[in-house]
């Protein structure tokens, strides 16, 4: 049902538009909620309100434009795992909709993935295009309405309705409401005015600013599995290391980034970071390995397999006397070696946020929410899924899966 309201000199001022659900916020979240509402409720309708020129910015920018889908963790238990921020709240959800459910349906729909080595997602057309095609082509085969710059501003019950205020004048009454805004700061506001608690947003993967003579010059090394822990936290993080031209990146400096994301913001980015090149070796192993390199020089080859460059730099900041032979180090400069591969200390002064891809902590309150429909406690026909929440992971595909599992219970709900 469609009514206009006309101010006093005629003109059409507002209008109300009807709808059974409006979604606000045209993402990931946003498009496969509508979608799969449409699937559950086929009388339904639905209209999606997009503040941007255009909707899923975020699923064309993932993955460097590959769209990171899901990650291949097919068990709910390990897929919670991988959430600093909603572990235990996902568990219940990923046991009703995840990685296989998420890819199912885009093959279904014409989409064929594919798993990489490193276990994460994409299309096999190695395009972001694909996924975007098929949520706009699904809409226009639901008859889901899309309106883009439309920024909502308000939103209140009236009567048995909930009304959607936004910039333009125009109101919309609807019987449900889905939020899926992102890290909208805005929006949050929104929310916090109507006695929902939101957790101050704080930037949750990123990478590390580190000038250290040990490292600089040497962008573009990086590490096949290493450990890294800070001074500032108890969490250690595994996996790939990276230099770069400001310091350190990689899945184990974006893992810390984002399970210690909370205590790095108190720090102001301010803080050590502990790291052992050699996660699968002990002291003794090292020793042993050593000792079979006696007749050898120090430089330019190594019993670790560490990268050449890094390891002659390495040698040369430790004092170390290149021209040596293995056998002829004395055992202080054997310890020295040894504690800068397995626990060199570097100091952090600083972040950068990984490629374009801002993933943010916080957002509503995950006790706001009711995990089994994904609708807020305290506004009953309300739901919410996406980065609206306090909910988010870390690199690989993991923060898509958190939206797509979010809306397809919302929807179902």
């Amino acid at each position: 049902m469609t009514c206009r309201g006309k101010s006093r000199d005629g003109k059409y001022k507002y209008e109300y538009l009807e709808r059974s659900v409006i979604v606000i916020g045209g993402g990931a979240a946003g498009f496969f909620f509508a979608i799969q509402h449409m699937g559950f409720y086929p009388s339904d309708k639905v209209i999606i309100l997009e503040q941007g020129k255009e909707g899923l910015s975020k699923v064309r920018i993932s993955g460097g434009g590959r769209c990171n889908v899901t990650h291949a963790c097919f068990e709910p238990g390990d897929l919670a795992m991988n959430y600093p921020r909603g572990r235990k709240e996902m568990l219940g959800p990923f046991h009703h909709f995840a990685t296989g459910d998420i890819m199912s349906w885009f093959e279904e729909k014409g989409v064929p993935l594919k798993i990489e080595e490193d276990g994460r997602v994409f299309p096999v057309s190695d395009s972001s295009d694909s996924i975007i095609q098929c949520f706009l082509e699904e809409t226009r085969k639901l008859g889901i309405e899309v309106i883009y710059r439309t920024k909502v501003t308000d939103f209140y019950k009236e009567g048995n309705k909930w009304k959607v205020l936004t910039a333009s004048g125009e109101s919309y009454l609807a019987n449900k409401l889905f939020l899926c805004t992102g890290s909208s700061l805005y929006f949050w506001k929104i929310l916090a005015g109507k006695g929902i608690h939101i957790i101050d947003p704080v930037p949750s993967l990123f990478t590390f600013h580190v000038s250290d003579s040990r490292i600089n010059g040497l962008q573009g090394i990086s590490f096949p599995h290493t450990k890294i822990s800070s001074h500032a936290g108890s969490f250690v993080s595994e996996g790939p290391l990276l230099i770069t031209h400001w310091g350190f990146s990689g899945p184990a400096i974006l893992k810390l980034s984002a399970f210690e994301a909370l205590l790095f913001h108190q720090s102001q980015y301010k803080f050590d970071i502990i790291i052992d090149l050699l996660p699968d070796m002990t002291i003794s192993n090292m020793k042993d390995v050593i000792k079979t390199w006696d007749d050898k020089r120090v430089v330019p080859r190594n019993p670790f397999d560490i990268p050449k460059r890094y390891w002659n730099n390495l040698m040369t900041q430790l004092g170390i006397d290149i021209g040596k032979n293995w056998a002829d180090l004395k055992n202080s400069e054997l310890e020295l070696i040894i504690q800068e591969l397995k626990n060199a200390t570097f100091k952090v002064k600083g972040k950068s946020t990984f490629k374009e891809e801002f993933v943010t902590a916080g957002g509503i309150d995950l006790k706001e929410l009711d995990f089994t429909s994904f609708e807020l406690k305290k506004l009953p026909g309300i739901f919410a899924a996406g980065e609206v929440l306090n909910i988010d992971a870390i690199t690989g595909g993991f923060n898509f899966q958190a939206a797509w599992t979010g809306a397809y219970i919302a929807a179902k709900g």
